[in-house]
């Protein structure tokens, strides 16, 4: 099935706040219920029935859910025990669904941790929240409290699995949101990304083995365990399963969050959910699809583009967060561009050379082409350096600096030529735009 979907499948039925976020409420929307029945199946079951449903990581990866549970110890080993980490730091610019989940529908994420630590034998798991997100963390730290004195987690609760809850509020660095930052940061240490191997599966937070999952991935498990992997697994695509949360700003009549089953086409996304492009489809310019880590696409590949990980890569681009930025024919995509890359540049932890180095050269380019002040060649040199920086960093910040300038000249190269050309001949270029809002 490919959209629009019906209120009978969606999963976040209080993703706009229009209920109460309490234990009540959401015990009425279909929360805890069954919980111990799906608990008594055993973890064997829990897991098969993740991967069966085709669920992959939300938080940007898209790596197997199901699949990256069994990377856990099978047999948990005296003085290491299993932790499950939810990745709560939502950092990445244009991307804004796991804050709603935590403020509207919390118990729907604490269900889904007893459950997924349950089936990797976790007796603790921990939230890692943005620093940002203070009215989701007060929210989040209200619901654990009305789970533990219901006794749905904690010492022996009513589902037999002693369980505890931790919510984490980081100090607001983007860097904390790969995963191996985030656990030095748990852990009191700097921020910083560790070497793999060794896996956090085979040694995370203090040494243990640990498994870490995006806020929307752990929020869904509860609702795909009751109705199960084959109701989950007949939305989308094959490989590209079930529904997501998107997030659409930019330039479009009506911004918004939505869930949306995976494959549903993006324009179709825009035109049905958001009121189309501001001015009409045809003062369309370009959208980033999936967060400002990934290229963005010109108007002509979303006329055909799918919102799922397999059809935007192979339009070089990718499905990240789903968080859509929309850019119209007004957008100075050059500027946007190095404002992106300021972002990366500002938010490099600064352990790798290439990255350290790179992402504040890159940046400086870039502010001296959006005003047309560079070489034509510079651009080739420009587009030389992003390849360095792109896989020679210990985590992804060095590719999400790098894709989005690779993306621009990719579809526009001539318009940042013509902007050099113009400069060069004394008439600068003055463009009347506004920048797409980051987040």
């Amino acid at each position: 099935m490919v959209g629009i979907l019906e209120d009978k499948d969606r999963i976040f039925l209080n993703l706009y706040g229009f209920q109460d976020w309490s234990l009540e409420a959401a015990k009425k929307r279909g929360a805890w219920n069954a919980t111990p029945d799906m608990i008594a199946l055993g973890r064997d079951w829990i897991t098969a029935q993740i991967k069966n449903s085709g669920l992959r990581g939300r938080g940007g990866a898209g790596f197997g859910t199901g699949l990256k549970w069994t990377f856990m110890p099978k047999e948990v080993k005296e003085g290491k025990p299993h932790y499950l980490v939810v990745n709560a730091d939502e950092s990445e610019p244009g991307t804004c669904k796991d804050r709603e989940i935590m403020r509207h529908d919390p118990h729907l994420l604490i269900e889904g941790c007893l459950l997924a630590s349950f089936a990797m034998q976790a007796h603790t798991c921990f939230v890692y929240i943005r620093g940002e997100y203070v009215r989701e963390r007060e929210v989040l730290e209200a619901a654990v409290k009305e789970a533990y004195a219901a006794k749905l987690i904690g010492k022996d609760n009513i589902h037999g699995w002693d369980f505890d809850l931790v919510v984490h509020h980081g100090a607001g660095a983007y860097i904390c949101g790969e995963e191996t930052a985030l656990l030095e940061s748990l852990e009191g240490k700097k921020g910083q990304p560790r070497l793999k191997p060794p896996f956090p599966a085979g040694a995370g937070v203090y040494g243990c083995p640990t498994t870490v999952n995006n806020v929307e991935s752990i929020a869904v498990v509860g609702t795909i365990l009751r109705r199960g992997a084959d109701w989950f697994a007949g939305f989308g695509r094959p490989n590209n399963t079930g529904t997501k949360l998107m997030c659409i700003s930019g330039h479009v009549n009506t911004p918004c969050n939505v869930e949306e089953a995976m494959s549903i086409p993006l324009k179709q996304l825009l035109e049905e959910h958001c009121g189309g492009v501001r001015g009409g489809w045809g003062n369309l310019k370009a959208i980033i699809p999936g967060g400002s880590s990934v290229p963005m696409i010109p108007a002509e590949q979303c006329e055909t583009a799918l919102m799922d990980f397999d059809s935007l890569r192979e339009l070089r681009s990718g499905l990240g967060t789903a968080a859509v930025i929309v850019m119209d024919q007004s957008t100075d995509l050059v500027r946007a561009i190095a404002r992106i890359a300021y972002f990366y540049k500002h938010e490099s932890c600064g352990q790798c050379t290439p990255c350290r180095e790179g992402t504040g050269w890159m940046w400086r380019v870039m502010e001296r082409m959006a005003r047309g002040d560079a070489d034509p060649k510079e651009i080739d040199m420009l587009l030389e350096v992003t390849t360095q920086v792109e896989g020679h960093t210990i985590c992804a910040l060095g590719d999400a600096a790098a894709w989005p300038i690779q993306g621009l000249f990719r579809h526009f190269r001539p318009e940042v030529e013509a902007r050099i050309a113009s400069y060069r001949s004394g008439r600068p270029h003055v463009q009347g735009a506004t920048l797409v809002a980051a987040e």
